[in-house]
């Protein structure tokens, strides 16, 4: 299917889904953060809520689920054991693999974060109904499955 670029702006587009949103979301969360003294970014908060759903996890499946390069993974897990939040232990099978595990304060920041996460998203859905963020959800899935699917196939 040819797309018509003439009735919409690709470069706004692609502004919006490549960073812009990402970014404000990001903006927006780093500072209610530090209002409610978390230390964490949100950045290392998606490292957490990963292990939140799925604690003992190689960082190789960390950076999988997150699409973090191995380095970007390695500097956030550095942080977050710095900050006492997970612990990396080495596997039995094969000593070059770490296993992320969280600490008994990186356990409980779920309590705190999580309220402070879904406050900024209704703060940024606040005018749109309920149809119209399946619809965006949806189609961002869809563009999100393409590109995974095109990275995978490489």
């Amino acid at each position: 299917m040819d797309i018509n670029f003439s009735t919409f702006s690709p470069e706004l587009l692609f502004s919006m889904i490549s960073g812009k949103l990402s970014s404000a979301i990001s903006r927006r969360l780093y500072r209610v953060f530090r209002e409610e003294g978390v230390e964490l970014t949100p950045e290392q908060w998606t490292v957490m809520y990963y292990l939140w759903t799925c604690d003992g996890v190689t960082q190789q499946e960390l950076c999988n689920q997150t699409f973090k390069d191995k380095p970007s993974m390695t500097r956030l897990i550095d942080h977050l054991e710095h900050l006492n939040c997970v612990n990396r232990i080495p596997s039995k099978s094969d000593r070059r693999i770490n296993i992320i595990k969280l600490t008994d304060k990186g356990r409980a920041l779920e309590a705190v974060t999580k309220p402070v996460v879904m406050n900024v998203l209704q703060e940024a859905l606040q005018p749109l109904s309920q149809d119209d963020i399946e619809v965006a959800c949806r189609v961002l899935m869809c563009i999100f499955d393409n590109l995974r699917n095109s990275l995978e196939e490489k």
